[in-house]
């Protein structure tokens, strides 16, 4: 059975941990939407050799686990850095998810017309203005729904983060565990924490692509 009142008493230990798990996320997320964006425009600009070393970075990220690479961002490349263990999983999950939105953003720019690209050559806009006002919005605007689910995998990834001692929600929960050998309530709370989340963020991202939708509809109506 799950015991209430367990949870009750553990509840503001928790909400704390939570607050971390949320902190890390948005973090992640930052740095991967930022990096990503980079990482798709010098697939699409760079010599070859850049873009070879794009590749590289993606494949590597993307084909190994991210706890190895936390675990080797904690305990490897922190060694003469001495970041704390929160900085180094912001760091190690960041640079995972830049790898994946890269090719999320990639797709999007592919995904305009290039009667577009070619109108705004033709008019002698130059690239930068080109990428900030006509590619990127656009980019964007397409694959927002991925981006969506980007962002609730980066929320449950952060319980990989518990592995090197970061007090994010997984890892608070075990400690609560450990001191009432009570891991069904534990966990049962943990597990209603994560979905809350998850279904709170997909309905607010919904709403911000209804809203997106709406508005670009209308500048083609007008």
């Amino acid at each position: 059975m799950i015991d209430l009142n367990l949870i009750i008493n553990r509840l503001p230990e928790l909400l704390q941990a939570t607050l971390v798990s949320l902190g890390l996320a948005a973090g992640a997320l930052t740095i991967g939407v930022v990096g990503g964006t980079f990482l798709a425009i010098g697939e699409s600009s760079l010599p070859p050799f850049g873009r070879s070393m794009i590749k590289l970075y993606t494949t590597l990220f993307r084909g190994t686990p991210m706890l190895i690479q936390i675990v080797f961002m904690y305990y490897i490349i922190n060694s003469g850095l001495q970041l704390s263990a929160f900085s180094c999983a912001l760091i190690a999950i960041g640079l995972n998810s830049s790898a994946y939105i890269s090719q999320i953003i990639k797709a999007g720019m592919r995904s305009i017309s290039y009667g577009q690209l070619e109108a705004a050559q033709t008019l002698g806009i130059p690239r930068k203005e080109l990428l900030k006002h006509i590619i990127l919005p656009q980019a964007f605007s397409t694959v927002l729904p991925a981006l969506a689910n980007e962002a609730i995998t980066l929320i449950k990834d952060t319980s990989l983060a518990s592995t090197i001692g970061v007090a994010e929600l997984f890892f608070a929960g075990k400690v609560v565990i450990a001191q009432t050998y009570d891991a069904l309530s534990v966990y049962a709370i943990i597990a209603i924490f994560y979905l809350t989340i998850t279904i709170s963020l997909s309905y607010l991202l919904t709403l911000l692509e209804s809203k997106l939708s709406t508005h670009a509809a209308d500048k083609k109506y007008f």
